[in-house]
């Protein structure tokens, strides 16, 4: 998945690059993704593979400061 991130919502940039993220049960299929500190006011994921089927779905999406 790749996380970008915008200040208007059309112009994107990309705060982390497409990597492979496993998500398991037994960490609650939670995924955290660390990138520079950055203003942005919009965020996007954008799922780019899944090895256990042809989708992606996010139900939840927070980003927080450190």
């Amino acid at each position: 998945m790749t996380l970008g991130g915008s200040t208007d919502g059309t112009t994107f940039t990309t705060l982390k690059s497409s990597a492979v993220h496993t998500f398991d049960p037994s960490t609650r299929n939670t995924v955290t993704l660390t990138f520079p500190a950055a203003t942005q006011r919009y965020f996007r994921v954008t799922i780019t593979a899944n090895s256990g089927w042809p989708a992606g779905q996010v139900s939840e999406f927070q980003i927080w400061t450190s």
